[in-house]
């Protein structure tokens, strides 16, 4: 997209292909869902296929939310000393991954996700995004 300068800072709006280019080398991101009326936040180990952000999970309030859900997921880093910074944001559907869809199970069943937390994490979830966005703070690219 551009550069601007946005309330005294500089800030770059990334373009679709920088912000999946972040997406694809991380593995580690948070997961916003409503519970209520109430934001939750879970930390996700995760693998991207094609744009869709993929991860395992337990039975337990992920899972609760219904079809169709809508959630927002997160990445970003920063260097303190450099004073910049980068976020990546996708917003779209929630889902569970079910017997229903056998040829996208077995597929999925194959990606490299490796959950950090303990415990059987035998359910697979998908964030399928309807936007994606980013930006770099305090640098004019570069990272």
């Amino acid at each position: 997209m551009g550069t601007t300068d946005d309330e005294g800072g500089l800030v770059h709006h990334m373009d679709r292909a920088e912000c999946l280019a972040l997406l694809e080398a991380d593995d580690v991101g948070r997961l916003a869902i409503n519970q209520g009326n109430v934001p939750a936040i879970f930390p996700v180990n995760y693998v991207l296929d094609g744009i869709d952000i993929v991860f395992r999970t337990a039975p337990g309030s992920k899972v609760a939310h219904g079809p169709g859900t809508i959630a927002a997921f997160e990445i970003d880093d920063l260097d303190r000393e450099a004073r910049t910074a980068w976020s990546v944001v996708a917003v779209g559907r929630l889902e569970v991954v079910t017997e229903d869809q056998p040829d996208l199970l077995v597929h999925l069943r194959q990606l490299p996700i490796s959950p950090w937390a303990g415990g059987t994490k035998d359910i697979l979830m998908r964030l399928v995004p309807g936007t994606i966005t980013g930006r770099l703070i305090g640098a004019e690219r570069g990272r």
